[in-house]
């Protein structure tokens, strides 16, 4: 009985905002190792009025809900937000019914809930990286979101 091998995923995330709120885009790189290869998927889109949490956010939702099955997902993101989101708050909003630490309803909920679920699927590792200091994948996560922004 042969035993499935997990496929590992990088995926590179950013979103992007032409005033905050305004018009916005996300973008995400999703690299899949696969036979000794590497195969490289980009996607992105764009919302007309928005903010820059909620594209962070959508960028991470959409490139996870883009994977067909259960990987080993290490998820790159140079927003503080999402990645201490998933590692550090989330629980504690979920066991308050979704309220922060100043007993206030948590902002972005609805996008929060999707990560989360979308996020559950996958062995996940999340990674923040600091944005606009040269990582070549991060820098082309933000220029897929800042093209979709100006859409």
């Amino acid at each position: 009985m042969s035993k499935l091998k997990v496929s590992t995923v990088r995926i590179y995330c950013d979103g992007a905002c032409l005033g905050n709120p305004g018009p916005g885009g996300w973008g995400a790189l999703l690299i899949t190792e696969k036979d000794d290869q590497e195969h490289e998927k980009t996607l992105s889109g764009h919302e007309k009025h928005t903010t820059n949490n909620r594209m962070e956010l959508t960028a991470a939702i959409k490139a996870l809900e883009a994977l067909n099955r259960p990987c080993l997902v290490h998820l790159y993101s140079d927003s503080q937000y999402v990645v201490k989101g998933m590692t550090e708050w989330s629980k504690n909003w979920i066991a308050n019914e979704w309220k922060n630490a100043s007993r206030k309803p948590v902002v972005n909920q609805d996008l929060w809930q999707e990560l989360i679920k979308a996020a559950s699927k996958h062995q996940m590792k999340w990674h923040w990286v600091k944005g606009h200091n040269g990582h070549p994948q991060n820098e082309r996560a933000d220029e897929l979101a800042r093209l979709a922004a100006q859409q």
